[in-house]
């Protein structure tokens, strides 16, 4: 089993250091990996992206990001991920990495994703020039995860994760008001997933969700927003596939509290 821990919607400000670290301290007791579903800051601000790599600075196991709206919010988002790399996080746009996780190749495809809704209930690129680009760079960024986990698939990576912080599915936005699930995610997100082959998807944002949801195709996602978690994260345990090929090199990129624990097999 590879055992996956997640968090989203930390929402970290100046004052907030030291508030997470003492979870994260047994995390590599609980888990091989941390994936960040990204709203990791308030404000999307440098000091509050300091705060944020001071609290998963030197887990002892590889933590892999995306960021969310929040971390947007000042223009400074190549600088808040600049601030996570110095510390060893990974952060994904529109890209992979392969870890070698105890010789086994597990691959995290992510992007932070972005709007549009839910089949049935979605845009379209049709009308304005604004409405045509809002939806364009939704469907950027699904193209981004659908590639990047092809990518992960040729890599023969054993287990395939898809990382983002809009949803890909309207299960885990159960709880939500009905009016602005167009705004917590899109389909073609989850389409970008079940064409890409994923294990499994985390994402974050919606803060009134719901944990358990599933593709059309069967891939289990899980919305770990902090406020939906109640907890400093959840973990969950994927199989490894019998003669999954051991892994080379890890972390290569590729492409364009302990009370918190919680476990789901995967099978």
């Amino acid at each position: 089993m590879i055992r996956v821990a997640a968090v989203g919607d930390i929402h970290l400000g100046p004052t907030s250091a030291g508030a997470l670290r003492p979870a994260f301290e047994t995390l590599g007791e609980r888990a091989d990996v941390l994936l960040l579903a990204g709203d990791l800051t308030r404000h999307g601000t440098v000091e509050e992206a300091e705060v944020v790599a001071g609290e998963v600075a030197g887990l002892g196991v590889p933590v892999v990001a995306v960021l969310g709206n929040h971390d947007y919010q000042s223009d400074q988002e190549e600088e808040v991920a600049a601030a996570l790399d110095r510390v060893g996080v990974t952060v994904l746009e529109s890209e992979g990495t392969v870890l070698d996780i105890g010789g086994v190749r597990v691959g995290v495809a992510g992007t932070k994703g972005f709007c549009g809704g839910f089949a049935g209930r979605s845009g379209g690129e049709f009308g304005e020039p604004e409405m045509k680009e809002f939806i364009r760079y939704t469907r950027r960024c699904a193209d981004g995860l659908r590639s990047s986990l092809a990518m992960l698939r040729e890599a023969h990576c054993a287990v395939r994760i898809a990382l983002t912080h809009y949803a890909p599915v309207p299960d885990t936005l159960a709880g939500e008001p009905l009016e602005i699930y167009p705004f917590l995610g899109s389909y073609l997100l989850a389409e970008a997933v079940d064409e890409g082959g994923a294990d499994l998807a985390i994402h974050g944002h919606a803060h009134m969700g719901t944990e358990h949801g599933m593709t059309s195709e069967g891939v289990r996602v899980r919305n770990v927003a902090q406020p939906v978690l109640g907890r400093a994260y959840a973990v969950y345990h994927l199989p490894v596939h019998a003669g999954a090929p051991a892994a080379g090199d890890g972390g290569v990129k590729t492409g364009a509290d302990a009370e918190g624990e919680r476990t789901a097999a995967f099978r």
